[in-house]
């Protein structure tokens, strides 16, 4: 090796090492210190805080991050390294629900319906608040809360399969067990949050990966909502169909409904 060449290398990490940037605090879910070359700076983050659990949670939980080493400049904002692998710091607290992002992409729907982080302390509405547009979430809540309940919440990764339910602990594993049934010609079966019927209205959706959306899955469920409420004229025979029309089996049906929805705040 060249004397030349050494001393350039010699440099070259001089430089990089003095580029090394960490994260020295963590003030909110939207805000972190940054230190570049003994120099702290604040940087912000899109979105709005998730803290239903309270700022001290989040503390607690963020703790982890502080010393380790991020890129400040990094095309999609702040990445931070943790376990020798890369995330973009904004994604990470999205994806862990400390942060509600701009946009509902696939990360910030899985946290809020999985109550991930601050989301665990938010309302059983809120889910249905954030990713309904058309019905009062007190009612998309307390039909999920007869679908999909599992362990006392609603439960996105849910098949119920000819009358026996499914529990998943990922989209993933939900996703394969549909493509298995569908591959033996099956659709007989209810998909996601809102427990929405295959044979019935399995063609609303772009796909069995996209039914499993929970911002898509409540979505179609408020469209059959609609519809039940556009035929019947009756607000309680739109719930009540959701399940069945014959008044025998919708009757207990609303009124397992009206259960949920009175303990709601």
């Amino acid at each position: 090796m060249t004397k030349r060449l050494a001393a350039f290398l010699v440099c070259a990490v001089a430089s990089l090492a003095a580029q090394a940037a960490t994260i020295d605090a963590v003030i909110s879910p939207n805000a972190i210190v940054v230190t570049v070359d003994g120099q702290a700076r604040v940087h912000t983050l899109e979105g709005k805080p998730v803290l239903y659990c309270g700022l001290e949670a989040f503390l607690g939980w963020s703790a982890r991050l502080l010393g380790a080493q991020i890129d400040p400049g990094a095309e999609a904002g702040p990445v931070v390294t943790l376990g020798g692998k890369t995330v973009p710091i904004a994604l990470l607290f999205v994806r862990e629900g400390w942060l509600r992002s701009p946009a509902l992409n696939d990360a910030a729907q899985e946290a809020l319906a999985e109550r991930r982080g601050g989301w665990a302390c938010a309302p059983k509405t809120e889910p249905f608040a954030q990713m309904g547009n058309r019905v009062d979430p007190k009612i998309t809540a307390g039909i999920a809360m007869n679908e999909s309940s599992y362990r006392g919440r609603p439960w996105p990764w849910t098949l119920n399969v000819a009358g026996r339910g499914m529990f998943f602990s990922t989209r993933e594993e939900a996703y394969a067990a549909i493509n298995r049934l569908l591959a033996n010609q099956r659709c007989d079966f209810d998909v996601g949050l809102m427990q929405v019927n295959w044979c019935y209205h399995g063609k609303r959706f772009a796909s069995p990966w996209e039914a499993l959306a929970p911002a898509t899955n409540i979505r179609v469920a408020e469209d059959i909502l609609t519809e039940n409420l556009q035929r019947s004229g009756s607000a309680m025979k739109a719930v009540a169909w959701y399940h069945s029309a014959n008044p025998e089996r919708g009757g207990p049906y609303f009124s397992r409904f009206m259960k949920h929805v009175a303990t709601f705040q």
